[in-house]
């Protein structure tokens, strides 16, 4: 079977940064398992990098959500350390202006994946909107996200995020 893990925003800011919270931090070691894991069983790994510049705060998303986060070039554009130092050359990495891909759905639909696997951050914004291009892409592929790959600020949007993601029919394993 041929399978897909997206690593959604695993960044700096996300992190310790700008936007950073305590829940970006403890999911580290489930995200590096699974790359691990992807890796040895050859299947392909994406990451995807939020991206904006420094007009950030004039643009649509940034007069909803006024706080500059990850400037390219700046240290909290970088994927996580831990975690980038797990990523190969051969990888696709996807910046992203907005919380969705359309360039990550168009690769998708080009590619017979039978299953996509999305973590990390954050669950109610940018995990959420991928899934839903990775589910629009491929809509037969089996789409799972880990609870406890993925982390949002506000916990209650974090459990109506994976509510909303099981009535999309995309599995959310280690859910309670």
């Amino acid at each position: 079977m041929k399978k897909c893990l997206i690593v959604v925003d695993y960044q700096r800011d996300f992190i310790d940064g700008s936007l950073g919270f305590e829940g970006g931090q403890i999911i580290k070691d489930k995200i590096m398992s699974k790359i691990k894991l992807y890796r040895q069983n050859h299947d392909d790994i994406i990451f995807t990098k939020d991206t904006h510049d420094k007009n950030y705060l004039d643009t649509e998303e940034g007069q909803y959500l006024n706080v500059v986060h990850c400037l390219k070039g700046s240290d909290g554009h970088a994927i996580e350390k831990d975690v980038d130092a797990l990523r190969k050359k051969e990888d696709y990495v996807f910046e992203k202006s907005t919380f969705p891909s359309l360039e990550l759905g168009n690769y998708l639909k080009k590619r017979d994946y039978q299953e996509i696997e999305l973590c990390g951050l954050v669950s109610n914004i940018c995990v959420i909107s991928n899934a839903v291009i990775a589910k629009a892409a491929l809509p037969n592929a089996h789409l799972v996200v880990d609870a406890q790959a993925t982390a949002s600020a506000n916990q209650d949007l974090h459990k109506k995020s994976l509510d909303v993601m099981e009535g999309l029919h995309i599995e959310v394993k280690n859910y309670e």
